[in-house]
């Protein structure tokens, strides 16, 4: 089994060396899989999960520090704060861009941050990618352009940090965000970081992604199990990631908002599955009609294994090791 490294040289060993025989979470470009799947000694294995690639807005100022702590609750964002800056942004994200250049096969276009099962998902909600729309929303909300092309208004330019892990995939999608901002006037500074250091919960390190030093960050998320309500509490005020709990709350992006709080205790007691998908499906609603996160893509699971291995039965409501023990190679 390959892990550690890098994504691309785990499917290499796999489909073009044959080396090893698995190798999990291939955040690799489609084309390159396509490629080296060409050599017949291994596959690509593709399945369904309720993951989702997706964007955050910081609801606090990760450049104030208040009592030790930035990102503090106790803070506002200085231009995220604005609706329509938000609202920018979700029109500025190239969904099929990212879909068909990227991922391919590996993923869906979704405007919902909740995706399955399919009785959770909300069919209220669109996405768009339109430059013009969002220039036009930033005109009205009197952000205005300067000599150099970036908006500004009462002072505050229109300049961002937008991280993530490091990742060829995600490198490229950062790129196609920044591209299309800087068109309507919204300067994105790209920041990558190591994997193992971005998803650490090491207290003491500022860039891990529960610290929120920056305004925008972008990675994967899903559910662990087919029932959302564990899922869904990253969005309640009493999750919020702080230095109190060492960021080990869920609520990274500090958005609180007590029709959520109470849509989510109703869903936790109703016992009516009607009722409770309704209530999931508001929760997801709330939070992408006030661009508390951008869904940029829906993902599914993806690994590579050796042409030879049987026996997996990939599910995405567990690990992908949950059969084990019935794993075998054809003689």
């Amino acid at each position: 089994m390959k892990g550690g490294g890098d994504a691309v040289s785990a499917a290499r060993a796999v489909l073009q060396t044959g080396e090893y025989d698995y190798a999990w979470n291939m955040q690799v470009e489609d084309e390159i899989l396509r490629r080296l799947e060409q050599g017949g000694k291994g596959r690509v294995n593709i399945w369904a999960t309720g993951a989702v690639e997706h964007i955050q807005c910081n609801f606090t100022d990760p450049w104030t520090e208040v009592e030790g702590e930035r990102s503090s609750v106790k803070t506002t964002h200085p231009l995220l704060a604005d609706p329509a800056v938000r609202q920018a942004l979700n029109l500025l994200v190239d969904r099929a861009a990212v879909q068909e250049q990227i991922y391919g096969r590996q993923g869906q276009n979704t405007p919902n941050y909740l995706n399955a099962p399919s009785r959770f998902y909300s069919k209220n909600t669109r996405w768009e990618f339109n430059i013009d729309k969002a220039t036009q929303l930033l005109d009205a909300a009197g952000w205005k352009r300067g000599a150099d092309g970036v908006r500004a208004r009462d002072g505050k330019r229109l300049k961002m940090l937008y991280q993530t892990s490091i990742n060829a995939p995600r490198q490229k999608n950062q790129q196609i965000v920044k591209q299309a901002a800087a068109k309507a006037g919204i300067e994105l500074e790209l920041k990558s970081v190591t994997a193992s250091v971005f998803f650490s919960s090491d207290a003491a390190n500022p860039d891990t992604y529960p610290h929120f030093y920056s305004d925008l960050q972008m990675y994967n998320n899903g559910l662990g199990a087919p029932d959302p309500q564990y899922f869904m509490n990253q969005f309640t005020s009493w999750e919020t990631a702080a230095k109190a709990n060492k960021w080990q709350g869920r609520n990274i992006t500090r958005w609180r908002n007590e029709e959520y709080d109470r849509a989510y205790t109703a869903a936790d007691t109703e016992l009516d599955p009607v009722k409770r998908a309704a209530l999931f499906i508001k929760m997801n609603d709330l939070v992408i009609q006030n661009v508390v996160v951008i869904p940029v893509l829906w993902r599914f699971g993806v690994s590579a294994s050796a042409t030879k291995l049987k026996g997996m039965d990939l599910t995405g409501w567990d690990s992908a090791f949950w059969r084990l023990p019935y794993w075998h190679k054809q003689t």
